[in-house]
């Protein structure tokens, strides 16, 4: 069974600053991490691996520099990886980059597909569902955890968030599978795996430090040990439509960022009496706040 986890690098919430010019985000300089719940996604997937045997292979779009991440993916106990990146790719929006990962998931062949919910530097939780729609897939979204997966009969069985409380729904396979940061947090990563992978790179990294007149270190291990060599993938590798890449095949135009603060006009203290808290419930289902 083929497992295809796709995952993301992003700024680090914590150190994130916004340009006050561009109201945008600014990443120079700032930490890059795989994506909350896409490593929740990781998981999932690693836990159906010990239980079936399953092969899981990590699959990140974006720059060179994503190596970082799907690094740590493979030292979590990831079988392959594969970067897609290309300048072609830059400013895509949700629907330009689920066609390009679309083509390159095809390419790659899977059974079971797994992305995080959302990204934390897009929060539309848009590209797995639209993954879905590309391949013709049935989609489960907000999943909590995979309760089982009969490659045989070709069902898999999730657990899923829905208002108010859970759901158990089985889907066939293949499927697209969204997975929300609340499931089970990620392994650490596996400190001899770590040591494997720890020279692994893509093609781009690679030709950026002889770029500089430094020759590779250690380039007799990538002949050696090809898992050190990151698939790297291009618009042309995965039978892209340049038409339907970058900010040219993205339909989203973005007009204006405005950042709103939000301020209280009044306030009110309370209690920890049972009185309290049944007038604030009252009130708030007065107003429609909540119910």
């Amino acid at each position: 069974m083929k497992i295809i986890v796709c995952i993301k690098q992003v700024p680090d919430t914590n150190e994130v600053k916004l340009d006050p010019k561009t109201n945008t985000l600014i990443r120079d300089g700032v930490p890059s991490i795989i994506n909350h719940d896409d490593k929740a996604g990781l998981e999932a997937a690693l836990q159906i691996k010990e239980q079936t045997g399953a092969t899981v292979t990590a699959v990140c779009m974006g720059p060179p520099q994503a190596d970082v991440a799907l690094r740590e993916a493979l030292a979590m106990g990831c079988d392959e990886a594969y970067l897609i990146s290309g300048r072609e790719f830059g400013g895509s929006d949700t629907c330009a980059t689920a066609i390009i990962i679309s083509a390159a998931l095809k390419k790659i062949g899977y059974d079971l597909i797994i992305t995080g919910r959302q990204a934390i530097d897009g929060d539309t939780a848009q590209v797995g569902p639209q993954v879905a729609e590309k391949l013709g897939l049935t989609q489960v979204t907000y999943a909590e955890e995979i309760l089982n997966v009969d490659k045989a009969a070709g069902k898999i069985t999730v657990k899923r968030h829905i208002d108010g409380g859970v759901e158990t729904v089985e889907g066939p396979l293949p499927i697209v599978i969204t997975v929300n940061g609340s499931a089970a947090p990620c392994r650490p990563r596996n400190a001899k795996l770590v040591q494997k992978y720890k020279r692994a790179l893509g093609a781009q990294e690679k030709a950026a430090i002889e770029k500089e007149g430094a020759e590779l270190p250690y380039a007799a291990l990538y002949e050696k040990y090809p898992y050190l060599n990151i698939t790297e993938w291009s618009v042309a590798d995965v039978n892209g439509d340049l038409a339907q890449c970058g900010l040219s095949g993205s339909p989203t135009k973005v007009k204006t960022i405005q950042n709103i603060s939000f301020q209280a006009k009044e306030s009110k203290t309370l209690t920890g009496s049972d009185r309290d808290v049944e007038d604030l419930i009252v009130e708030l289902l007065a107003n429609h706040t909540i119910g």
